[in-house]
């Protein structure tokens, strides 16, 4: 295991021309301290546990000192934002510090978001919250959890300064980490320039570190599109089969390598409800939890059109649908599986569909529902009781439930097993956003950071049943208060 100053630095990004970023240093904060930090994702760089002890482990993620080899840069990129192009946006509160190598040669960008003023801030404060930073730790190891690809977190580390938002709240740095930063806006601010040079540059930059197997293509730009497309349309039907929805679908936000990136104002949706909304500032719904599909569907148009320049017509036409094929294939493999299916027969798209209309017409909870599905019997006295009572109308689900039964007997399932299966498809952990509130409060409020820690080791494993933490699956109490998440989270 390493120390700190051991870590292997690469900075091959950093090895990139001048124009593809700006070399700043953080601006630290005044008397640096840990908030939480994530054993998990410092094993990913082979880091000492006993290094988060350490007087001065805070002093490197908030910019007091930098880590031996580092080469800090804020990166450019543009992007659609709700749907409108962007000429330039870029990092404008997040700085990367440098690229680790791991023991396996396995390489991860270090990048430390909230750590200050950079040339493309634009009217921002290049700060963090410690409510956002909290937000996007405790999510992206959820998402982990549930086998969704996602940036990973190494620690939240806090200090004496207050940031404004609509309110004055307590600031925080998140080292995020990720192989790749590279988003689509990072291709689309090079096609819109005309600076068709540097599209090149990038784009081989992604291929030799990142997909080195395209190489070997006829065309190697055309098969980057194509495997981008087909990965950005399993990562949205892994979204959707969960009942996750982003928030802020815009290019610059999607990652070349479909990683969730940039958790702001997401949300597991509870009660089932396709209209979903679960950013506040989305005025009409363009990046609603039904619409994810479509909205991915758009941004690979988009980065399609970017690498243009590289790519015959041909190539640019085939990629959305090759996203299309390839999500609503994973989404109808997933949803079997949420099922306790093995094998697939004609009708299960129908099936499938007419209960998640009578999960949306008696708005049924997501999570609890699928999960307490696995307890479906085929046989016995009114067996599935408990299941048919998160309805309303528990003859119109019993009609349902006669059809799945039919569906399970054609594929000779039993009971037991299919349990087992269905309980590692269906999490009974998930981030609701009343549990991240609560431990925002006691952070901001008491600066208690021991339920970000729970959550956290508890949302590592969503799928095992966890002696005491019982109340960490059920829905949000009826009296809780509602819960507005914006951009600015």
């Amino acid at each position: 295991m390493l120390k700190l100053e051991k870590l292997s630095f690469d900075n091959s990004y950093a090895a990139l021309p001048d124009v593809f970023f700006e070399r700043v240093k953080p601006t630290p904060f005044p008397n640096p301290y840990v908030v939480s930090v994530n054993p998990d994702a410092a094993g990913l760089l082979n880091l000492d546990p006993g290094e988060f002890t350490r007087p001065d482990f805070p002093e490197y993620f908030c910019g007091a000192k930098l880590l031996p080899g580092s080469d800090p840069l804020a990166m450019l990129y543009s992007g659609h934002q709700f749907g409108h192009y962007v000429p330039q946006l870029g990092d404008g509160r997040a700085i990367l510090l440098g690229e680790v190598k791991n023991e396996k040669g396995e390489p991860w960008e270090l990048q430390l978001k909230g750590a200050g003023l950079t040339r493309f801030s634009r009217d921002g404060d290049g700060r963090a919250v410690l409510r956002s930073t909290i937000r996007e730790y405790l999510c992206g190891e959820a998402m982990h959890g549930l086998g969704i690809p996602t940036t990973r977190s190494l620690c939240i580390v806090a200090g004496e300064e207050i940031v404004w938002r609509e309110k004055p709240e307590p600031g925080a740095m998140l080292l995020r980490m990720a192989p790749s930063h590279v988003r689509f806006g990072s291709f689309e601010v090079f096609f819109y320039r005309r600076q068709h040079e540097y599209l090149k540059v990038l784009a081989d930059y992604v291929i030799d570190h990142h997909y080195p197997s395209v190489r070997e293509a006829e065309n190697p730009y055309v098969r980057l599109l194509h495997e981008v497309a087909m990965r950005t349309g399993y990562l949205v039907a892994q979204w959707q089969a969960v009942g996750w929805a982003h928030g802020v679908l815009n290019t610059d936000n999607m990652s070349i390598l479909s990683l969730t990136l940039d958790y702001g104002p997401y949300g597991f949706m509870e009660r089932y409800d396709p209209s979903f909304i679960c950013n506040h500032s989305d005025h009409q719904g363009r990046y609603s939890f039904q619409h994810q599909p479509d909205i991915g569907y758009w941004n690979i148009r988009a980065l399609a059109q970017a690498l243009s320049p590289l790519l015959d017509d041909a190539a640019i036409q085939m990629a959305p649908d090759l996203y299309e094929q390839a999500m609503l294939k994973k989404y109808a493999e997933l949803m079997r599986g949420k099922l306790g299916l093995l094998e697939t027969h004609a009708g299960d798209d129908k099936l499938v569909t007419n209960l998640l209309n009578l999960m949306d017409s008696s708005r049924v909870d997501y999570t609890t529902f699928f999960r307490a599905l696995g307890d479906f019997q085929q046989e016995g006295p009114s067996p599935n009781s408990i299941v048919r009572d998160f309805f309303l109308h528990r003859e119109v689900f019993d009609d349902w439930a006669i059809r799945y039964r039919e569906r399970l007997l054609a594929e000779k399932s039993q009971d037991v097993e299919r349990k087992i299966r269905m309980d590692q498809m269906n999490p009974k952990y998930i981030l609701r956003n009343y549990l991240a509130e609560h431990a925002i409060q006691q952070a901001t409020g008491e600066k208690d950071y021991s339920e970000i820690d729970r959550l956290l080791k508890l949302l590592s494993h969503p799928f095992t049943e966890q002696p005491g933490m019982e109340a960490y699956a059920l829905p949000a109490p009826d009296d809780s208060p509602s819960i507005i998440v914006s951009c600015s989270s």
